[in-house]
């Protein structure tokens, strides 16, 4: 048996010992017994460095607000999709519903969960994959690939056709009880298994269940409209009216993108994964006939480059990362050099990105919208332009600035139009993907 070193009394005093012979750590004690963590690392002089102009500049909007919802995948998808609507209508702004997209999300992900529970049936109830579906049958978040998967089935509409709700703006509590008659459905589902149902009978089941999820959404989002009419007035104060539009119709006249030609690209740098590769990841996604989730691996550079490039045609660029690393939400500063933790505790943080992913220090947790970048004088970037989901009181008036550093060690996925990749990365985006496990970091929901 290996022997175990325990804290004692003697440990205890040479820790004592040792943090008393470094006073300059009394005096980080002291800076943050009123003064939150990322204010007192904070480096004013490496913030300053990172000023609000770029050389490539996409056209802004009014900034939107998730407000206590995980919705960001969705804010960030929708604000690269508006820009179509407005340049086809000259409107100076416009805002897409993302309430409707929540509901069908949530309806989609409930049937994918009890989908997924149907065919791991005969999977032991104490094993990682049940532990893993089970823990978050339908929360807010999600991928491109999933988005697509909702427009391609439902469309999109103006936001006031489906406006937001009191359970949308805060999904918290409407999670918690569809969470609670999920994990009951599928308890149901498997016990009935053990008592000999068959299949199709089970799915008979499913259907009840599948209602009483569509009852719970329908009070606390509202009911989805089958049709709307558009009312908007242009920038020359012309009043526009389009009545009796489906979101699927709407989608396809105003905005018009082939989905299928938009692509994730994904930054992840471990042994596991080599570049130049696909991978999908397993029991992750919500319309079970809509299209797998699917990445190319390629290393830091590429994504930058394909990024750059479909902004250079006036497109922004949706994009997932690690946001709560270095990055101050007053004056929002996304910086490595600007918030230095290591010397608020006197130690090095001395990981890097293929170990924080696979020690589970860092993964992608927030979607925003890159719409600008800086270029130097060779072309290389040196700052980015980002528009968040967190409302104008987050960052300066809604927008970050992204150092380019932090870009590399933090920005996992972009999604661009194949046309700005390579001939080469065109090809490798058609392998069949390898499957990861679905607790993989990159299958993380933004």
């Amino acid at each position: 048996m290996n022997r175990v070193t325990p804290i004692d009394a003697r440990m205890l005093e040479r820790f004592e010992q040792g943090y008393a012979a470094r006073p300059e750590l009394n005096v980080m004690s002291n800076a943050v017994s009123r003064t939150a963590l990322p204010d007192a690392a904070f480096v004013p002089a490496a913030a300053a460095k990172l000023r609000m102009d770029f050389s490539v500049l996409v056209k802004t909007n009014n900034i939107t607000n998730q407000k206590q919802s995980g919705r960001c995948w969705m804010f960030a998808a929708l604000n690269t999709m508006r820009f179509a609507v407005m340049k086809k209508l000259d409107l100076d702004t416009f805002e897409l519903s993302q309430n409707y997209t929540l509901f069908y999300d949530k309806l989609e992900k409930a049937n994918y969960f009890l989908e997924s529970i149907l065919e791991t049936l005969e999977e032991p109830t104490g094993g990682r994959l049940m532990a893993h579906l089970l823990m978050a049958p339908l929360n807010d978040g999600g991928q491109w690939d999933m988005f697509c998967s909702l427009i391609e089935k439902y469309g999109v509409v103006p936001k006031d056709a489906m406006p937001e709700t009191a359970c949308s703006s805060a999904t918290r509590e409407i999670n918690g009880y569809m969470t609670r008659k999920l994990r009951e459905f599928a308890c149901t589902l498997r016990e009935g298994h053990r008592n000999g149902k068959a299949l199709e009978e089970l799915r008979g089941e499913k259907e009840g269940m599948m209602q009483t999820i569509y009852n719970m959404l329908c009070i606390a989002l509202g009911k989805p409209p089958k049709t709307f009419t558009l009312e908007v007035r242009n920038k020359k104060k012309e009043f526009l009216r389009d009545e009796g539009l489906t979101g699927k119709e709407f989608f396809q006249k105003y905005i018009g993108w082939d989905l299928s030609q938009y692509v994730s690209l994904i930054n992840a740098p471990t042994a596991d994964k080599p570049y130049h590769r696909t991978y999908t990841v397993k029991f992750l996604g919500n319309v079970v006939e809509g299209r797998p989730v699917k990445y190319l691996n390629l290393p830091v550079e590429d994504l930058k480059a394909a990024a750059i490039a479909q902004m250079k045609d006036g497109q922004p660029v949706w994009f997932g990362c690690d946001v709560g690393q270095c990055s101050l939400r007053e004056g929002g500063v996304m910086d490595l050099e600007a918030v230095k933790a290591d010397e608020l505790f006197g130690t090095q943080f001395s990981m890097d990105k293929a170990q924080r992913l696979d020690y589970g220090e860092s993964l992608m947790t927030h979607a925003m919208v890159f719409q600008g970048v800086d270029l130097d004088e060779n072309g290389s970037p040196t700052r980015w332009r980002v528009e968040n989901s967190w409302g104008k009181e987050a960052g300066e008036n809604g927008y970050y600035v992204m150092s380019d550093e932090w870009f590399t060690q933090y920005t996992y996925q972009v999604v661009v139009n194949k046309k700005y990749l390579t001939a080469q990365q065109a090809e490798e985006l058609s392998q069949e993907p390898i499957p990861l496990e679905p607790w993989d970091p990159m299958g993380s929901l933004a």
